[in-house]
């Protein structure tokens, strides 16, 4: 975000209140009115904070007073001050055309000093919204220097598991990141570099509390339950109810309830009377809702009103109601006219008690049906359905068993009739998918007295049962109708060629998953070289079962065949070809088969390919064996292997087997080859030997934070078992060791120094051992020299001594770095490097400068991160020149708090910050206490308090109308104290 550099300036909002205290303090009695709306302009849609005041028409009948010229040149105490302080020093000397001065001072070439730490400051402001995040950044002139950040003059201290404040480098800058700021964080933030320090303030931007809904008019009677909702964009937000422009009280005695839940807030009078009538309001800081509450009395009680009701066709209709006083007589009305008694219609009047009877119901009777009593607007009303069961008419399709055949490509078109009052609700269903009317090729269409299902090209797929549901208030009725599509069968699936001779093949295949409503008749075959696009028909003769066996192909050559199944509707589509086939013969035997290697439970044998492998190619190979005594061959692969060299595995030990190896191709397996010899399941020993790399040999030197990657390599049989030891201690689970038949590796992901010492590699086979060690070092960055001071300065010599750092970094120090940085400067500039001495003399140095020196200690690595630097400065003093200091008499200054200039009664303009000023003179410096309402103001985000040269400023930010009150200034030191107060009023102002 960047820095806003207008959001507290003294022209802007940060002197609103200022200026206008000040200009209606001027006003003389009798003066014309000012119109503060007016004043307010904005510089551009959309930019709340960027508001102007244009006062210079407020200020057009004030009558000019003669300002008095101050004692001091405030002229430059403007120019030399930083704009936030001008508000302070206008209200110290009593300056009045502050705007003048500042149009002035626009105009002068500020002389900016150059920062010795600092390369680029803070903005003046930054400004974020609530919940968001924001970067304040700094470009340092001296990375070196200690960086400390303070908020409101705290220190900020870095935490590990504090998330809120991160600090960032990235080389000068230095950045400090707020996430999720709150209201709490809008403060004034400094940071210091050495001496120097750059503020700035960080203003956190609340949305006002709006209404998110409204509140709703309500009608009711006496006594009855009164509950005002309404909803606001923020949780907890206070809110003020009102009614006809007075607060409401919600005391403990008082009849109206407040409550509130989450942004909901309710009004709640639980006993309504004719009083409670009014506008009832809610009034939040974002806007205002309203409502009338209309209270009446009860004029005339419904004991039992009319109820609505359903009637089958034909049976008895029976209306009645009771209301009080029972002696009110009334009219019945359907459909809004007036009903008449007739033969069929009775209506009848008893007490309180009204009836209305028709012996038997028709269609006609149906409507809304309305009793208005007499002289009263109240009436009672009931809706009257008359219904009809509805009923499918299946025998109108004159088909035997309800079945609709078709031919497969033909249209369907099936008209039903039904019946039901109301007209029933029709569904076609097939299956649980229901048959809309917007169909393309399928559609169900419902007309007054029939329902017709259509069908523009039937297919296989449409065959099955169709079920119609009618549905109305009268009952339900069902029907089903079942359509059967005749049509050519499925083409079976893509045969299977399960065997491949010279020049033939067995195929089969299964039947068709649907037969197309007719019995399969036979099958054709079909058969095509693979790259060939022609298909030779094989037989004539319908093939009744599903196996063929083709013949005469020529060897090598890949051949695909394919079916199709014949109905009396016709033939179908051709399957899918099957899997390429080529008609091949088995290859030779195996050649030169032998063992090559034998362990307690494996034997690893080898061999060489056949000498004939012919046109099927090889697919692998097959092992087996035979314990000797037996004839059981054990598969020793359950798949084929394409290489030529296989270990059994799992074989009893001591055991004599015989081992044999077939060549496989699609064709099928060889004539096996099988060993001469029985073979004895023992492993020979090999005495482990480790053989030690010659970089090993030697201590093994890394850097903290590399790699370290050691491979060792031995032989020896069986698998030999590997242990690692340091010192004769187990190493530590940050080391990583990977052993293998032939290898030991030891990894280090991120080497420490703890890592250093001797590691001692042990390798065993049965009673055999061999073992090795290997040296490894692990160095880093020395620590700065110790005690480093100036020992004499003569002439323009110094003379330094230090002591060794007592940390090496696990290597020998090589040297040290010599720099000098003259006091005035701070710049450092190296004298001397790879030193061995811990003592030297620096010469040639400039005679009237004061330098400090710092020296960095050097190892194989480098330099240490840090130097030690000498805490004295050593002064190069011409000889003969001495210097006096001068003594001065200490005089009482102190005197109690005595406050030279009150605070003064103003208002603020809500959502614009508002400033309260007054100054106090005091000695010891006093202790500044506000209160509000006499309450102290304690650790409140919406308050700030300074305090500078004796001028104490009350800050309120973006007031709202509940921040208006009396406010007291209260000042303590030990000798006394004194307080202040002025009373502030809030101001609403709307723009038209």
């Amino acid at each position: 975000m960047q820095g806003i550099t207008d959001v507290r300036s003294p022209t802007k909002t940060n002197l609103i209140a200022a200026l206008l205290t000040w200009s209606f303090s001027e006003i003389p009695e009798g003066s014309q009115s000012i119109d503060i709306r007016s004043a307010f302009k904005r510089s551009s849609e959309g930019q709340d904070d960027a508001g102007e005041l244009d006062f210079s028409g407020l200020l057009k009948h004030r009558e000019h007073k003669q300002e008095e010229t101050p004692d001091v040149d405030v002229w430059e105490i403007l120019k030399n001050a930083r704009p936030d302080e001008y508000e302070k020093i206008a209200f110290t000397y009593g300056i009045t055309d502050l705007r003048g001065l500042l149009k002035r001072l626009k105009k002068t070439k500020k002389e900016e000093k150059k920062s010795e730490a600092f390369a680029k400051r803070l903005d003046p402001a930054y400004q974020a919204d609530k919940g968001g995040k924001i970067r304040l950044i700094v470009d340092l002139a001296d990375p070196t220097v200690e960086l400390k950040w303070y908020k409101n003059g705290q220190e900020i201290r870095p935490t590990p598991n504090n998330r809120k404040y991160i600090f960032e480098h990235k080389g000068t800058q230095r950045i400090m990141v707020i996430n999720n700021c709150q209201m709490s964080d809008d403060a004034a933030y400094s940071v210091t570099a050495g001496d120097e320090k750059c503020t700035t303030e960080l203003f956190v931007k609340e949305l006002p509390v709006n209404i998110v809904k409204e509140l709703e008019p309500v009608k009711t009677t006496v006594n009855e339950r009164i509950e005002l909702e309404c909803e606001v964009s923020e949780e907890g937000a206070k809110v003020k109810w009102m009614k006809n422009g007075v607060e409401v009280p919600t005391g403990v005695r008082s009849r109206y309830r407040v409550k509130s839940e989450g942004t909901k807030h309710w009004l709640i009078i639980d006993d309504a009377s004719k009083d409670d009538t009014g506008t009832y309001s809610l009034m939040a800081t974002g806007g205002t809702s309203q409502a009338h509450v209309q209270v009446d009395l009860k004029p005339l009680k419904i004991l039992m009103d009319l109820q609505s009701m359903t009637v089958l066709l034909g049976q008895p209709l029976k209306l009645n109601c009771e209301i009080y006083p029972g002696n009110v007589p009334g009219r019945w009305y359907k459909n809004g006219q007036l009903i008449q008694p007739n033969d069929r219609i009775n209506i009848l009047h008893k007490t309180k008690n009204h009836n209305l009877d028709i012996e038997s119901s028709t269609i006609h009777d149906a409507g809304d049906y309305t009793f208005v009593p007499e002289g009263y607007t109240q009436t009672l009303s009931a809706k009257v359905h008359i219904i009809d069961p509805p009923r499918v008419h299946l025998e109108a399709l004159n088909v035997q068993d309800n079945t609709v055949t078709i031919v497969a490509g033909n249209k369907l078109r099936l008209e039903i009739p039904i019946s039901g009052e109301p007209a029933p609700r029709v569904v076609w269903m097939k299956g649980e998918r229901v048959i809309l009317d917007t169909g393309n090729r399928v559609r169900a269409e419902t007309f007054s007295d029939h329902t017709c299902l259509t069908i523009d090209v039937t297919e296989r797929e449409d065959s099955g049962n169709y079920k119609i549901v009618l549905q109305n208030e009268a009952g339900e009725d069902t029907a089903c109708v079942k359509v059967k599509v005749v049509d050519i069968p499925d083409p079976p699936e893509s045969p299977l060629v399960t065997d491949v001779g010279g020049d033939w093949c067995t195929m089969t295949w299964e039947p068709p998953r649907y037969d197309g409503g007719s019995p399969i008749l036979g099958y054709f075959i079909e058969r095509k070289k693979k790259q060939s696009s022609r298909w030779m028909r094989l037989n004539f003769d319908l093939c009744k079962e599903t196996t063929f066996e083709p013949k005469k192909m020529i060897e090598g050559v890949p051949y695909e065949v394919r079916i199709f199944a014949v109905n009396a509707i016709g033939v179908s589509k051709p399957s899918e070809p099957s899997k390429p086939f080529i008609p091949l013969a088995v290859t030779s035997e195996p050649t030169m088969l032998v063992v090559d290697d034998v362990t307690d439970n494996t034997v690893t044998l080898k061999w060489r390919p056949p000498d004939t492998i012919g046109a099927a190619g090889l697919d692998g190979y097959l092992i087996e064996y035979c314990i000797e005594g037996t004839d059981e061959w054990i598969p020793a692969n359950k798949e084929l292997t394409e290489k030529t060299r296989y270990t059994i595995t799992g074989l009893p030990v001591e055991a004599k087997i015989l081992v044999r190896v077939k060549a496989i191709n699609a064709a099928g397996s060889s004539a096996p080859r099988t060993t001469q010899h029985s073979i004895l399941v023992k492993e020979v020993i090999e005495p482990p030997k480790i053989r030690i790399p010659r970089h090993l040999k030697q201590t093994y030197i890394r850097k903290v934070g590399e790699v370290v990657n050691l491979v060792v390599p031995f032989v020896g049989k069986p698998r030999p078992k590997v242990t690692w030891s340091k010192e004769g201690q187990p190493i530590e689970q940050t080391i990583s060791i990977r052993n293998s038949e032939c290898d030991s590796i030891m990894f280090i992901r991120k080497a420490e120094r703890k890592h250093s010492g001797k590691y001692e590699l042990s390798v065993q086979v049965e009673n055999h051992i061999d073992t090795a060690m290997l040296d490894i070092q692990i160095v880093d960055l020395p620590g700065p020299p110790q005690a480093v001071k100036i020992e004499e300065v003569w002439g323009n010599n110094v003379a330094l001594d230090w002591s060794p750092p007592k940390d090496s970094g696990n290597a020998p120090i090589t040297g040290y770095t010599i720099q000098k940085a003259d006091k005035k400067t701070m710049e450092w500039y190296t004298c001397v490097e790879h030193y061995h001495r811990t003592c030297i003399t620096i010469s040639d140095l400039v005679v009237g400068n004061e330098y400090f020196f710092r020296i960095y200690s050097e190892n194989m690595v480098g330099l240490s991160e840090s130097a030690t630097a000498t805490k004295n400065s050593a002064l190069i003093v011409k000889e003969g020149l001495q210097l006096k200091n001068p003594q001065y008499n200490d005089r009482d200054f102190t005197e109690p708090p005595n406050f030279t200039q009150p605070l003064i009664n103003t208002f603020a303009i809500a959502g614009y910050n508002a400033t309260l000023n007054c100054s106090v003179r005091a000695n010891p410096r006093p202790k500044v206490i506000w209160m509000k309402n006499k309450i102290p103001i304690i650790d409140d985000p919406r308050y700030r308090m300074f305090s500078n040269q004796g001028v104490c400023t009350l800050e309120i930010r973006k007031p709202s109308p509940f921040d208006g009150g009396v406010y007291t200034c209260k000042a303590v030191n030990d000798l006394g104290e004194a307080l202040v107060d002025c009373k502030l009023e809030v101001k609403v102002i709307t723009q038209e």
